[in-house]
């Protein structure tokens, strides 16, 4: 009760003594929407607004209305609490009235990732010991060392925080103690190299991270922002004000923002995008209708009964967010051959320094670490690897993805817009024999659903196009919503439409295929019937008699069946296919692609999707999962690597690891391609980086070896390797 009184008070709160006018209308952890009278009538400032708030380093997310005078805001809330972070929104929401600055909400210790400033000490330090001891420039030695000491200053203090906080040495402590000996004897050059390097590899691998927090908090806002209720006539109100009980109006064209029951009209549903269904269906009085499926045609008011997180598609986003969550950075493999190389190196170096007494020949071996190499070098060969992969028109999110996806021997795909084309095409049309010509069947149907909005009705139209048919004018018609069309062509009354339309017409439906009598609607039962079995039919009749059908399906993509080939018979890999389209359909397709019918999986919804995807991974695959609706997010985030196209939706797409931007399955060949060659990189890289080293520290423990040497074998090594980690990018072409 606290809690709910608390959040009463604080959505009723008003600004008093600011300029702006403002009102909190919905907040949660991390999200917060704003009512800003200002943003409506004054374009200027919302644009100032927007700008002011997306710079800000808490904010993953604006979405701003000006026509409903609203803002809503993603923020982060690690670096301070929610209440200070509201505060420091709300002073931006004043500021940008003047366009000036606000306090932030909380002072940042961390440089953000990727910030090459980084660089410019250890870039500095290096610049003045070349000056110094290579070019003999007159500089001041307290010059260099102090520069020296302020970029080994960050180096320092992961050392200590390693040892006093975590009781552990670690490769920082390694670079701290070469950097002391070195320095000791003067040299500054080569602490100066250390550090320049050592940063320059960090920063890269850091460049790789994944971007998942952000498009995390971008999913549930892609579900819907608005809905029309009946609240003292019809209004327009935030998604986040719907209740359950509250009377939803959708309109055609509109998203259905809630689950819920028709109280009144017939609507055709697209249900794509939740269950993978290709067809539209129709929705009627009292049945069940569920959020992000889209209204074709009709008008329908609906009882809301679930709302936001409570509906279907909240529940698969509510899944997508409690799914594992990894390590989003690229395994950093270095640091873990250092934890085993450290207190070696220590006690090699120790005793070596107790027998010649000389601390360069110890500076020498801790220098020697060759994992230097592999910190610069594995993150230039993923970085380089998935700037190719953008060139090729594939979108790799992080290194991770990459490494996963060089593992992959399960690949799992969605069917509807994924393996097939995810548009209805006509596949055939087929006329009753001794009757009508099939050229007349289609003449008829294409004038009858001429500049109807349905996509039964436009696939029609541009088959009759391609067929080079005469659209013939259309007389009185009656289009009833689910059943078809009743219209006057050439002087004929042509039905097009279910078999229930017809019946209610009082056509007979008996015909003969082939010299075998059969009853149309199971014609697919007989052996001989030329009906394809994953097609669909709608029928068409004239002057009381049944002339027809016309066949159309979703077709598979141009692609599908060279790249399912290449998947199993040159990479060996299991293909599965997990669809919510019907068995029927989802089979045929299977067998099109020569996927056995045991790894097909149909009805399933999106929480069983992720419970196969699970399984699969318990049994000791890595598995790819490809989808491209709201249905298969959830597959998407329990898969080893997620993979989905740039037009898919925008909770598939913003879920992937792998985004396919050209919409082609070729581009996954090419992205296998490139993740296994980055694998054998990887492998020539520890080979460049380790060998070398070995060999100079053998040298270094026995007759010695000097420091200024040791350091160019090291940084040579760790340049040769990194050179050959850019590779991928001299590389223009991959063959599958």
């Amino acid at each position: 009760m606290a809690s709910s009184s608390r959040r009463s008070r604080v959505m009723g709160e008003e600004a008093r003594t600011r300029t702006v006018n403002y009102r909190i209308v919905h907040f949660m952890p991390g999200r917060v929407r704003f009512r800003v009278p200002r943003l409506a009538r004054d374009p200027d400032y919302a644009r100032r607004l927007q700008r002011l708030i997306e710079s800000d380093s808490h904010v993953t997310q604006v979405r701003l209305q000006s026509a409903a005078a609203s803002i809503a805001i993603r923020y982060q809330t690690q670096l301070a609490s929610e209440a200070k972070v509201r505060e420091h929104l709300i002073c931006l929401i004043q500021a940008a009235d003047v366009d000036e600055g606000c306090p932030s909400a909380a002072p940042s210790t961390e440089t953000e990732s990727g910030d090459w400033s980084e660089l410019k000490l250890p870039a500095l330090a290096t610049l003045l010991a070349l000056c110094k001891e290579v070019w003999r420039l007159p500089i001041p030695q307290s010059m260099v060392s102090a520069s020296v000491a302020v970029a080994g200053l960050p180096v320092a203090k992961r050392a200590t925080q390693s040892l006093v906080g975590k009781k552990k040495l670690n490769i920082d402590c390694l670079d701290l103690i070469a950097l002391i000996l070195s320095s000791m004897q003067g040299r500054w050059l080569t602490p100066a190299l250390l550090l320049l390097l050592h940063e320059l590899g960090d920063l890269i691998r850091d460049r790789t991270a994944n971007s998942s927090t952000r498009r995390a908090a971008n999913l549930l806002s892609s579900i819907g922002h608005f809905a029309w209720v009946e609240r003292n006539g019809k209004q327009q109100v935030p998604i986040e004000e719907v209740r359950v009980g509250d009377t939803v109006i959708v309109y055609p064209g509109e998203q259905i923002p809630v689950d819920g029951r028709i109280l009144k009209g017939t609507a055709i549903i697209d249900e794509q995008k939740l269950t993978g269904e290709s067809i539209p269906v129709v929705r009627e009085t009292r049945q069940s209708v569920y959020a992000s499926t889209l209204v074709r045609s009709g008008e329908i008011y609906i009882r809301a009964e679930r709302v936001g997180n409570q509906t279907r598609a909240g529940a698969s986003v509510e899944l997508i967010q409690q799914a594992p969550v990894y390590d989003t950075r690229m395994e950093n493999y270095a640091a873990n051959i250092a934890e085993v190389a450290v207190l070696p190196a220590l006690f090699l170096a120790g005793g070596i320094w107790a027998v010649t007494r000389n601390p360069a020949r110890a500076a020498s071996i801790l220098t020697l670490d060759f994992v230097t190499g592999i910190r610069v070098s594995l993150p230039t060969t993923f970085l380089a690897a998935l700037n190719h992969a953008a060139r090729h028109g594939v979108l790799i999110r992080s290194g991770r993805a990459l490494e996963k996806l060089a593992q992959v021997d399960t690949l799992v795909f969605d069917k509807t817009g994924t393996l097939t084309q995810g548009d209805l095409q006509v596949v055939g049309v087929k006329a009753v024999t001794g009757r009508m010509s099939e050229m007349r069947i289609l003449e008829l149907a294409a004038a009858a659903e001429q500049r109807l909005t349905h996509p039964l009705a436009e696939a029609i139209a541009r088959y009759a196009q391609l067929q080079k048919t005469r659209i013939l004018p259309r007389g009185e018609w009656n289009y009833e919503l689910g059943l078809g069309i009743r219209a006057e062509i050439d002087g004929e009354t042509v039905l097009v439409g279910s078999a229930r339309l017809l019946k209610q017409a009082g056509i007979h439906l008996d015909c003969f295929w082939e010299d075998h009598s059969c009853l149309l609607e199971d014609c697919q039962n007989y052996p001989d019937c030329p009906i394809s079995a994953d097609a669909s039919l709608i029928y068409v009749a004239s002057q009381g008699q049944f002339q027809g059908t016309i066949q159309y399906a979703d077709p598979l993509r141009p692609e599908s069946q060279q790249v399912i080939q290449t998947l199993l018979d040159q990479y060996g890999m299991e293909v599965y296919v997990l669809t919510g389209d019907n068995p029927k359909r989802a089979l045929a397709v299977a067998s099109a692609l020569g996927i056995p019918p045991t790894q097909v999986c149909a009805e399933a919804f999106p929480e069983q999707k992720a419970e196969i995807v699970r399984q699969l991974r318990d049994s000791g695959k890595t598995v790819a999962f490809v989808g491209d609706g709201l249905n298969d997010s959830v597959g998407l985030a329990y898969a080893d690597v997620s993979i989905s196209f740039g037009n898919a939706s925008e909770v598939a797409r913003e879920t992937a690891d792998v985004v396919l931007m050209n919409n082609d399955l070729n581009g996954l060949l090419d992205a296998i391609a490139i993740a296994r060659e980055t694998k054998q990189v990887i492998g020539q890289n520890i080979n460049l980086s380790v060998i070398p080293n070995v060999a100079a520290l053998s040298l270094a423990s026995t007759v010695g070896l000097h420091p200024l040497v040791a350091t160019v074998v090291h940084n040579g090594s760790a340049i040769a390797a990194g050179l050959n980690g850019l590779r991928p990018l001299l590389q223009h072409h991959y063959s599958n």
